[in-house]
């Protein structure tokens, strides 16, 4: 089950769940209901598994024309806090951010289409994230909106003194909007 949210083709997925005396089978992605609910056809051609401990923060990162990317993130085991930027200039939505937290045993995803900012905050340790894409990774169309972006104000839920980041992610800049 698809559930829409303000941002145009932002939608968290509901996945189907079997449960039996053995364990439970759940359907992560299924192509022609994405795709019936954009209007148009994608295809991930990347998958990425990320591992991180409790207070971890990645992002907030987006690739730009013509390597932008689609995303959908679903979390393994553990819990985040995930965030989703609108940078589509024309977008009713443009400059605001959508927020969901999203652990494993909540059967959801998220779907982030191509021109949004992207980054989450683990709130567990041994947090295991997976995130489809569109495009593949390039380096050289990798930027990034500051954590703590000012217009953004952004409250990850947790005292920033016990924030973990990288140094990359650490020195981004405030967007300019």
């Amino acid at each position: 089950m698809i559930k829409k949210t303000k941002f145009d083709n932002l939608f968290i997925i509901n996945h189907k769940c079997n449960f039996d005396n053995r364990g439970g089978f759940f359907e992560i992605f299924r192509k022609q209901l994405i795709e019936k609910e954009l209007g148009y056809s994608f295809n991930f051609c990347q998958e990425n598994l990320v591992n991180s401990s409790k207070n971890v923060l990645r992002g907030l990162h987006f690739q730009a024309n013509p390597n932008a990317q689609s995303k959908l993130i679903s979390v393994f085991s553990g819990k985040i806090f995930d965030i989703a930027v609108d940078i589509r200039k024309n977008s009713k939505t443009y400059g605001k951010y959508f927020s969901i937290s999203l652990a494993s045993n909540d059967n959801m995803s998220l779907f982030i289409p191509k021109g949004f900012a992207h980054g989450y905050i683990s709130l567990e340790n041994n947090t295991l994230v997976s995130y489809k894409v569109d495009n593949y990774y390039d380096p050289e169309s990798e930027y990034g909106i500051s954590y703590d972006d000012k217009y953004l104000n952004i409250d990850w839920g947790v005292n920033y003194n016990d924030i973990i980041i990288s140094e990359k992610d650490k020195y981004y800049d405030d967007y300019i909007w």
